[in-house]
């Protein structure tokens, strides 16, 4: 039977590809990815996809498989090609071996527990307790660094760090923390921004939380907001606020810029690489999104 639902998945995702060539409209994200390549003057110009079953769950009304698509596109836009990877993770149920629903889990809005329950009020927090409770630990930050490690583990999880089901800030955390950004404020989990013992601060883990340290950060790890994402540099960071409702949702990395400079992004929950920032692919994509743009500074 596995062996049937592997060859079923296979032939689906062999359709995908084929997608790309035709005016076909049954895979939303290649249709969403290539109009946005269109909107910059970019185009998609060879696919290639792999899937592979993840869970498998047996009901009265059929077998509920879960699995994920690896996307490759080759992007040219101008003289210039980029390859973009995105892992989706995809739920396709089959009713006596027919294949009779696909779907993507819309797990990039997915808001954790502690996202919820700290809300805005981490801004207060951070600016009353930064210089009480941090000491100083000059570091120049070393994006090359950073950078690698985004592109060494943007599709794995680094065994030495806890993995979250919404694994983003931990993800950018992490390749921060790899350019050479120290850990502050251990163990307050609302003060400083820290890994440690199977126990984490908001700011860590939590892109809402992230959103209002970075800038509000006196020592240790902080960044500078920038207007415009073509002031941003490898390493850097993008945080996204899909709904526009003031609560931020969503981490990533800069790791590359295109042919017309705009930053190009590493991401965890959907695993991305080189991924053009705006997301306007995604199924979290709103009209009402916003971002933040924050570039990574010394502290000496």
């Amino acid at each position: 039977m596995r062996e049937q639902l592997q060859n079923l998945l296979q032939q689906r995702v062999r359709q995908y590809v084929s997608q790309t060539r035709s005016e076909l409209h049954d895979c939303p994200l290649i249709e969403k990815t290539k109009e946005s390549c269109a909107r910059r003057g970019a185009e998609i110009v060879r696919t290639t996809a792999e899937g592979k079953i993840t869970g498998e769950k047996e009901n009265n009304e059929g077998t509920e498989v879960f699995y994920t698509v690896h996307f490759k596109y080759l992007i040219k836009q101008k003289h210039e090609f980029i390859i973009e990877e995105r892992v989706e993770e995809r739920k396709a149920e089959f009713y006596k071996g027919v294949l009779v629903d696909d779907e993507e889990f819309d797990i990039e809005i997915l808001r954790t527990p502690e996202a919820e329950s700290l809300g805005e009020r981490v801004t207060d927090i951070f600016e009353r307790t930064a210089d009480e409770s941090e000491q100083r630990t000059s570091f120049q930050y070393d994006r090359l660094k950073a950078v690698q490690y985004a592109e060494r583990w943007w599709n794995d999880y680094n065994p030495a760090y806890k993995k979250f089901e919404v694994d983003c800030t931990n993800y950018i955390s992490q390749c921060l923390h790899a350019g050479g950004a120290p850990m502050q404020g251990y163990s307050d989990r609302a003060k400083g921004w820290w890994m440690r013992n199977n126990n984490w601060s908001y700011s860590w883990s939590v892109a809402n939380s992230m959103r209002w340290y970075l800038p509000g950060s006196n020592v240790g790890l902080k960044a500078k907001e920038v207007s415009n994402p073509s002031q941003l540099s490898p390493g850097d960071v993008i945080c996204y606020d899909f709904q526009g409702d003031g609560r931020f949702d969503h981490t990533t990395i800069v790791t590359a810029k295109d042919a017309d400079g705009m930053p190009l992004v590493n991401a965890h929950t959907t695993n991305s690489r080189k991924r053009y920032w705006a997301y306007e692919d995604s199924t979290a994509y709103t009209p009402d999104i916003k971002y933040k743009f924050f570039t990574v500074v010394d502290d000496q």
